[in-house]
């Protein structure tokens, strides 16, 4: 177990803050306790100066994109989101391979670890090498000492024989091991696929993971299609009926749409970085309820940047203020639990936090959105187990991981220009 010497624990809800020294359990869903003794832990770190608190949990990432970063120019500079799916993301997935996606997942959970998220819900694609793919994720994943909630991206633009093989891999993964169901968007979802995924989903007692209207082009083509809107076509098809459900950006969801959401028992995943980035549009609150929580979309896996670009990008936007925000950063956790999913207080994050004002109960969220960064989280405990340190991966090589998904990426680069 560890001791955290000299705490300042701050309460992750209420803000409330306890000083002493924090035994924490190393195990799935366990927790802490102050104590009077030093000496009953095996190792300890003396906090003196430093901010103790909850870790936090991605609500939407990608794995799949993590050696994108620095790539060349597509072949054709995209002028619009379709373009951007077609020619970077839809070719940089078909030509990643096994060592690509382990290196991926191993980058990225290392990522996590840095900024203190000891938690993703990925959304994974990679069509040609696409059976087991999730296991090697949830090993790597496993490897770094980071949990984790995944899924596949059910599509259709690939063909039959590569949609029923998603279908495969999803239900197969899903029978050894927590997940949901993923789909891209709807657009690119025929009805029978629509319906087997649900299926899967039902058989499993889980929900689907999609993409919502994150662009017009969504809504467009689903209505050209099928009739009906994006929402409508998923209540038509039963995936309302299912609890767990995470519908990505929803930015452009209308006011019958977002009525749909808020009476189902589904979560939005607000990605503000990445918005920004595809210059889709802004998430606004309006009719959605209380069930909404913060992702990256892949762009990094600093929750604490996520939760202050969309506070910034809010208050011009949206009716949102700090408190607002914060929840949201939060709520990942709380959906997490809502599954039945092992976490428990004992994941933890020491901040270095060099602030020249002081740190109180009622000016927390201040300090939270313009004084924290990636750069002050010191230490991070995930499931009781101290993965990093003072700027180090504690259970892996990172050096040899990094050097190796360089290879990896000149290798992806290459084939993405072919």
């Amino acid at each position: 177990m560890i001791l955290l010497k000299n705490a300042t624990y701050i309460h992750p809800d209420s803000f409330e803050i306890s000083e002493g020294h924090m035994l924490i359990a190393e195990k799935w869903g366990g927790g802490f306790s102050f104590v009077t003794d030093e000496t009953t832990a095996d190792k300890i770190i003396d906090c003196k100066g430093k901010i103790v608190t909850q870790a936090f949990v991605n609500g939407h990432h990608h794995v799949y994109s993590a050696l994108a970063r620095g790539m060349n120019a597509p072949k054709k500079i995209p002028q619009n989101f379709s373009e951007t799916l077609e020619y970077v993301w839809w070719t940089l997935d078909q030509c990643l391979d096994k060592d690509m996606i382990r290196l991926s997942a191993l980058t990225t959970a290392m990522a996590c670890a840095k900024h203190g998220c000891t938690f993703a819900i990925d959304h994974h694609a990679s069509p040609n090498m696409l059976k087991g793919s999730l296991e090697i994720i949830a090993q790597a994943f496993d490897e770094v000492g980071v949990g984790h909630l995944l899924c596949y991206e059910i599509t259709d633009r690939y063909g039959e024989a590569k949609t029923a093989e998603s279908l495969e891999e999803s239900d197969e993964y899903l029978n050894n091991r927590p997940g949901l169901v993923g789909m891209h968007a709807s657009f690119t979802v025929n009805e029978d696929t629509l319906l087997k995924a649900i299926a899967i989903a039902r058989k499993h007692n889980t929900g689907i993971h999609i993409h919502v209207a994150e662009d017009p082009i969504d809504e467009k083509l689903t209505r050209e299609k099928y009739g009906f809107s994006v929402m409508e076509r998923l209540r038509r098809a039963g995936a309302l009926e299912l609890n767990h459900n995470i519908f990505g950006h929803g930015i452009h969801l209308d006011d019958a749409e977002r009525e749909l959401v808020l009476n189902s028992n589904s979560w939005m995943a607000v990605n503000a970085d990445s918005n920004l980035n595809n210059k889709v549009g802004f998430f606004t609150t309006k009719g959605l309820g209380d069930r909404i929580m913060l992702g990256t979309d892949g762009m990094h896996s600093d929750m604490i940047k996520s939760a202050q670009t969309a506070f910034f990008a809010g208050q011009n936007f949206d009716s949102v203020d700090m408190g607002d925000i914060y929840t949201r950063l939060r709520n990942a956790g709380k959906y997490i639990q809502g599954m039945e999913i092992a976490y428990g207080s004992n994941n933890l994050i020491v901040l270095d936090y060099d602030s020249p004002t002081p740190v109180t109960r009622n000016n927390f969220m201040g300090h939270f959105f313009f004084g924290l960064e990636g750069r002050h989280v010191l230490h991070t405990i995930s499931n009781g187990k101290l993965i990093y340190s003072e700027g180090k991966i504690l259970t892996i090589d990172e050096d040899v991981v990094l050097s190796e998904s360089r290879q990896a990426a000149l290798r992806l680069w290459e084939k993405m220009s072919e």
